[in-house]
């Protein structure tokens, strides 16, 4: 009999301003590695980036693309704990943070709840997110503004 498992293509984006950013990123993609029922299937190459919201140091950004089983709030529990473990303290919004795990895309999936909204509300608006994702995928699509990700880019730049 066949494996029924309905899996997703995902896309997530990965960020670490304080401690070792380095391998704050490198350990969360190790730890999904490790997790059942997701396959880290690539990583963008690491870029340092200004900072968003308060003074603060500069951030590594990246993004990894994965395949998963898991529904979208399982998988945010997954990524939140991921945060908790590296020492992620969540006091100020967009302050500074030893690491931050954001779902920006679930399939072609539209999500808006007070927990959770996909895709990322922000992502359009973002460099830092949509050059690493241009690196992996520049005909991704954003679900809402039918948009690949080389046209919100190319928009982000004028």
């Amino acid at each position: 009999m066949e494996d029924a498992t309905i899996t997703n293509l995902v896309w997530i984006g990965l960020g670490s301003n304080l401690g070792d950013r380095a391998i704050h990123l490198e350990g969360a993609v190790r730890s999904l590695q490790t997790m059942g029922g997701i396959e880290v299937e690539a990583v963008s190459s690491v870029y340092e980036t200004e900072p968003q919201g308060p003074p603060q140091p500069r951030y590594l950004n990246a993004v990894a693309r994965i395949s998963t089983s898991l529904s979208p709030f399982a998988l945010l529990g997954v990524l939140h704990g991921l945060e908790d473990a590296a020492g992620r303290v969540r006091d100020e919004r967009w302050g500074p943070r030893t690491l931050d795990l954001d779902l920006l895309l679930f399939g072609d999936l539209v999500v808006d709840t007070p927990v959770l909204t996909i895709p990322h509300p922000r992502m359009a608006e973002r460099d830092f997110v949509l050059v690493p994702l241009h690196e992996l995928n520049p005909e991704a699509r954003h679900p809402i503004l039918d948009r690949t990700v080389a046209e919100l880019l190319e928009a982000l730049d004028q």
